[in-house]
């Protein structure tokens, strides 16, 4: 059987790994061991914050609602339990975008609502 030396696939492979490390502090940008450990938990913060992104930008689009729905005399719970009651189907994305960029459509919402 031939002899199989690794040298250069695994150089290759540590090579990959210190690359995506570039701008880490100290050791964890040069040492693949201690860069490996640092970047597979960078990995599981960015998964993570990906997810957390998306319930903090609900909550933003909440908060404008609520506040846009302040200016018609409404709450944000009693305003969309009115869209509700009124088979209007909108996200919260959306209605956040009608508060700020088409308050004359979000108006008329409120009125549908109420």
């Amino acid at each position: 059987m031939t002899r199989v030396k690794r040298g250069v696939a695994t150089k290759k492979r540590h090579k990959k790994l210190l690359k995506q490390t570039k701008g880490f502090w100290g050791q964890r940008k040069n040492v693949f061991k201690r860069a490996a450990e640092t970047l597979r938990r960078a990995m599981a913060f960015a998964f993570k914050g990906r997810k957390l992104k998306k319930r903090d930008m609900r909550g933003l689009f909440i908060t404008r609602i609520g506040a846009a729905a302040k200016t018609h005399g409404l709450s944000y719970s009693v305003f969309i339990h009115g869209l509700k009651k009124a088979n209007i189907d909108l996200n919260r994305k959306m209605l956040s975008q009608l508060a700020i960029f088409e308050p004359e459509a979000f108006s008329k919402l409120v009125e549908l609502a109420k």
